[in-house]
């Protein structure tokens, strides 16, 4: 069938950590399978957090030993891929008949990436992308991905792949994943802010795809008993914006603001035919004479052993 329910679950890590977070995901086991989604979106980092606000004991030059300790506390909260979290997320995967696309914070040896993880009903967990490029001071915590984790998952609601919040503001890498096909594009954000509407529309037009954007929502710092400079202290830390665009560049559903919450919309893959009669990005609208992109899906390691 081309047509099926697609959603975005508009959530917030919790403060008390990852177990916490995961408790309150698999809470909506009842009202995702109620939606009838066969794809659902889930926010950037929901597991491991978003540490906005946070500073890491950095000044250019130099760490203090506090940063070295507030680090040590956020990898703790990261989670194994595969571990027993991803199992618990295939598991509801399975439960709901919905394919799942969730950020995390993702934990190989001492660094950290900001990660989303592909999950299909039948077969847990499929697939992983790394975020390519952290955002300003996201640089102290995260790694950068390589070209080895873009891919393009197909799912009961069409072929899916994603990009990590500002990764949506990458000319190159929305290009790259055109190219693949995607028909339902995914973007787990912290971003809260009216142009990111703007953006998700933008891209939804430029690919001549559906877009499900979930945002984490959180409550003031005040509620949450942190300190962040020059807040506002009735002004929510994170306040959603989670939508459903239609490939036109349409908002179908949402955008959903400071409450948690799931948006849901129906799509169309057969009307991307349509949408594509006179702009194909990658087709019909290229020139391939004048333009070119070379993509290296290799991963990289800076050690390789050899016997």
């Amino acid at each position: 069938m081309s047509k099926s329910k697609v959603a975005a679950l508009q959530i917030g890590s919790s403060a008390a950590g990852k177990a916490r977070t995961l408790q309150h995901i698999l809470s909506f086991e009842e009202q995702i399978r109620a939606s009838g989604a066969k794809l659902v979106v889930m926010p950037e980092a929901l597991l491991g957090g978003y540490p906005k606000g946070e500073i890491f004991g950095t000044r250019l030059g130099y760490r203090l030993p506090e940063g070295r300790d507030a680090f040590a506390r956020y990898y703790d909260n990261a989670i194994d891929v595969p571990g027993e979290e991803t199992q618990a997320l295939a598991d509801l995967s399975a439960k709901c008949g919905a394919s799942i696309v969730i950020g995390v914070i993702e934990r190989e040896g001492n660094t950290l990436y900001c990660t989303a993880l592909f999950f299909n009903p039948d077969d847990g967990l499929v697939a992983k992308h790394r975020k390519l490029m952290p955002t300003g001071t996201e640089r102290l915590i995260w790694g950068q991905g390589d070209g080895s984790t873009l891919p393009a998952v197909k799912t009961e609601a069409g072929v899916a792949g994603t990009a990590i919040c500002w990764e949506n503001h990458m000319p190159l890498l929305r290009t790259a994943m055109y190219a693949k096909g995607v028909q339902v594009w995914c973007a787990p954000t912290v971003d809260d802010r009216d142009i990111w509407q703007c953006s998700m529309r933008h891209i939804a037009h430029e690919g001549r795809c559906f877009v499900i954007s979930a945002c984490q929502v959180q409550p003031s710092p005040a509620q949450l008993g942190i300190e962040v400079p020059d807040w506002d202290e009735n002004r929510p830390l994170i306040n959603g914006g989670s939508l459903i665009v239609g490939s036109l560049g349409e908002v179908l559903a949402g955008p959903l603001h400071g409450e948690t919450g799931l948006v849901v919309a129906e799509i169309d893959t057969d009307e991307l035919v349509r949408a594509r009669y006179d702009f194909d990005v990658v087709g019909h609208y290229s020139r391939p004479d004048v333009f070119s992109l070379s993509v290296d899906e290799r991963a990289k390691r800076t050690v390789e052993f050899k016997s």
